[in-house]
């Protein structure tokens, strides 16, 4: 009986990746909005019925891919804030985690940077609540960091916020050079030059938010939004 129990888990596991993959792939070039349960079913070839003993609807799978989505990168996020040496070999770790993830994760990226503001309100709420997540353990490596030496935790959230948001424009530029080497009429070489330029994009605008934390609580402006 525990055998045969075993055989159904597996099988039902199975299903269900089968259901995750093929709505992912097939949202790769539309909406989930627009993405019905039949042609995933037909997809994965099972029967409609079949979904619901997974799913109870298309916004329950965009759930479930934005928990698979997001869930990957906490180790990822993890990775970045707590990198040891100076600021720049920081920075160049972080973006080099990132282009990684993308070359990774690459229809991951793409349904998160479509869905975030999408129709579909229960999937923007989960990925709301991940990045929250996210701000919230970037919070907390940034309150061990000296240079957040008095720096409220109202301040300290919002810097973490303004990382997490240009962690997710940073996977977006790094997907468009990955899709950019995928064209027909592009090729290996432009991939390369369109990555390169979104590392050294990137790169430029992590140091500018660095200058500005290190100068946050310098002068009047500083402190009189981190006392508001």
């Amino acid at each position: 009986m525990s055998h045969t129990l075993g055989v159904r888990q597996a099988q039902k596991q199975k299903t269900r990746r089968a259901l995750l993959d093929a709505a992912l792939g097939l949202l790769e070039g539309q909406s989930l909005s627009s993405l019905g349960l039949r042609e995933v079913t037909r997809a994965v070839g099972v029967a409609p019925t079949a979904f619901y003993r997974h799913f109870r609807s298309t916004a329950d799978l965009g759930v479930a891919l934005v928990e698979e989505a997001l869930g990957s990168l906490h180790p990822t996020i993890r990775t970045t804030v707590s990198t040891t040496g100076d600021s720049e070999e920081r920075i160049a770790r972080a973006v080099e985690l990132i282009a990684d993830h993308v070359d990774a994760h690459p229809a991951h990226v793409r349904f998160i940077a479509r869905e975030r503001h999408g129709g579909v309100q229960p999937v923007r709420e989960a990925i709301r609540e991940q990045l929250a997540r996210f701000a919230g353990e970037v919070g907390e490596a940034l309150a061990e960091d000296p240079v957040s030496a008095g720096w409220s935790e109202d301040d300290r959230l919002m810097l973490a916020q303004l990382y997490v948001d240009q962690m997710l424009v940073t996977a977006s530029l790094f997907l468009e050079a990955l899709e950019a080497g995928t064209e027909a009429e592009a090729g290996p070489r432009k991939r390369e030059q369109e990555r390169e330029r979104v590392t050294r994009l990137a790169t430029r605008q992590l140091r500018l938010i660095g200058i500005g934390r290190r100068h946050w609580l310098d002068g009047p402006a500083g402190d009189g939004l981190a006392a508001s």
